[in-house]
């Protein structure tokens, strides 16, 4: 049992590293994706950092994005508070990560939000 605990931590240390070193660019907005399930709606949002959407009975504010410098798809991290609009009690607060939507997912009965991708800043030429 000691030699797997061991070669898991040793595996963790290695591999961690790499992703923090990772240097990270903020975008402008991010593309948040909703699911509704009780009538199976998709719906894709473009939302400006410091801005909010209603959807529903929801409120998605995007207070930040980043995504890693060398590839704008690869993956994104973004700071999101959700709201309800009924109580407008908090339901979600902090970050949420595209390529792993189930490390850190809003509990909610109905909807279900996930992240995409960030909105680079325009290049200037």
């Amino acid at each position: 049992m000691k030699q797997w605990l061991s070669l898991v931590l040793v595996l963790l240390g290695t591999a961690a590293p790499a992703q923090i070193d990772q240097p990270t660019v903020d975008g402008v907005g991010a593309i948040l994706r909703t699911l509704d399930r009780i009538n199976g709606q998709v719906q894709d949002y473009d939302v400006a950092v410091g801005s909010s959407i209603e959807h529903a009975k929801i409120t998605l504010t995007v207070n930040e994005c980043r995504y890693p410098s060398n590839a704008l798809n690869s993956d994104a991290f973004v700071h999101l508070l959700i709201s309800s609009n009924l109580s407008e009690a908090t339901l979600f607060e902090g970050w949420m990560i595209a390529s792993s939507p189930a490390l850190s997912a809003m509990e909610h009965p109905r909807y279900d939000v996930w992240v995409l991708r960030c909105i680079a800043a325009p290049s200037v030429e």
